[in-house]
């Protein structure tokens, strides 16, 4: 007999899902027949699959330490998105040791990343810009190996929880935009985190540097397509019926903190979220962010910024309930790279 209690990452999800992640290579079928024998209990009590587990609860399987071996697969870590996107084969399964030197390496590799606000279920972190969110390809070091090889370092996690629950990125930004970054460390938070990014009552802002003179604020709606090919947004402010289908809706609003020269520096809320939104946005207003130079924001000074002066530099939580009701309406900033102070000291005085 083998005993699991349940973990603060592994909490508030139904209990044969917990198993699922536990035992990958138990059928569906089976795990069902063990319950109903009362080989695997919750709590010591017989336990129908649908229950939600809580932190701290205890899980023991009655069969022998072979079959259990066999069922979580006799290995290190196993990467969840992959398996579910897929199968179940062997080939998305790596070995322990290589899954922690990935992590390692990212931790020790991409030093300038910073933890901004961390407790039990969330972290927020300052991601520098030139470093992906989240993979491309399979060789990439990201945000999110960074932090789970942080979380690991600080023994937050360990090899062995990562086999239910993997923390991750739940928003992403640009490779090329800096700033906060929410990540789920708990199933709790990352649920929590996901729906408010969805249903668009966290409010994120960004401070941004564009071409051009924007004084006071307006809300800006458009519509936007995205072309996969390129990687690259379409935005129109007028389509007809027809091609209404192929696009979808954007508001993006700005507040002009300061106008000189042929620069405006503002504050943008991001009212949706779709690829490039902002950068596309304000170029197709005619008004293309310094330094980005896929939207027409190239700068005929020779030593301007290479990359798009844009950071996500503020969030703002609403009311929430739950486990995460203490943040709510907290507000948590991130502040700007250096970069913006030294192009506002060359560029804008």
């Amino acid at each position: 007999m083998k005993e699991l209690t349940v973990t603060s990452q592994d909490a508030k999800q139904r209990l044969d899902k917990y198993l699922k992640r536990v035992f990958p290579e138990m059928g569906t079928s089976f795990m069902y027949k063990m319950l109903r024998k009362k080989n695997i209990t919750l709590n010591k009590k017989k336990a129908t699959g649908s229950e939600q587990v809580q932190t701290g609860d205890l899980i023991q399987c009655f069969f022998s330490d072979e079959t259990f071996d066999k069922f979580a697969g006799n290995i290190g870590p196993v990467d969840l998105t992959a398996r579910s996107q897929a199968g179940s084969s062997d080939k998305n399964i790596r070995d322990v040791k290589n899954v922690d030197a990935e992590y390692k390496k990212a931790y020790d590799t991409l030093c300038s990343i910073r933890v901004i606000y961390e407790d039990d279920h969330i972290l927020l972190l300052d991601k520098p810009a030139g470093v992906l969110s989240q993979k491309a390809k399979a060789e990439d070091l990201s945000l999110n190996e960074w932090m789970i090889g942080y979380l690991l370092n600080e023994g937050t996690i360990s090899a062995d929880s990562l086999k239910r629950f993997k923390p991750s990125v739940c928003n992403r930004l640009d490779r090329n935009t800096s700033g906060l970054v929410i990540c789920g460390k708990t199933l709790t938070g990352s649920r929590e985190m996901s729906r408010i990014l969805k249903d668009r009552s966290l409010q994120k802002y960004y401070r941004t540097y564009v071409h051009g003179r924007l004084d006071g604020e307006k809300t800006l709606i458009a519509y936007h397509r995205k072309d996969s090919k390129n990687n690259q947004a379409a935005i129109s402010f007028e389509v007809s019926e027809s091609e209404k289908k192929e696009y979808d809706e954007i508001i993006t609003a700005y507040r002009s903190i300061e106008t000189k020269k042929e620069y405006s520096y503002l504050e943008i809320e991001l009212i949706t979220g779709k690829t490039h939104q902002i950068r596309a946005h304000l170029a197709t207003y005619g008004h293309p962010i310094v330094g980005d130079g896929k939207y027409g924001g190239k700068s005929n000074v020779a030593d301007c910024p290479k990359y798009q002066l844009l950071h996500a530099y503020r969030i703002v939580f609403p009311e929430l309930e739950g486990d995460l009701a203490y943040l709510s309406n907290k507000e948590f900033v991130c502040e700007e790279p250096k970069i913006f102070e030294w192009f506002k000291f060359n560029f804008f005085i």
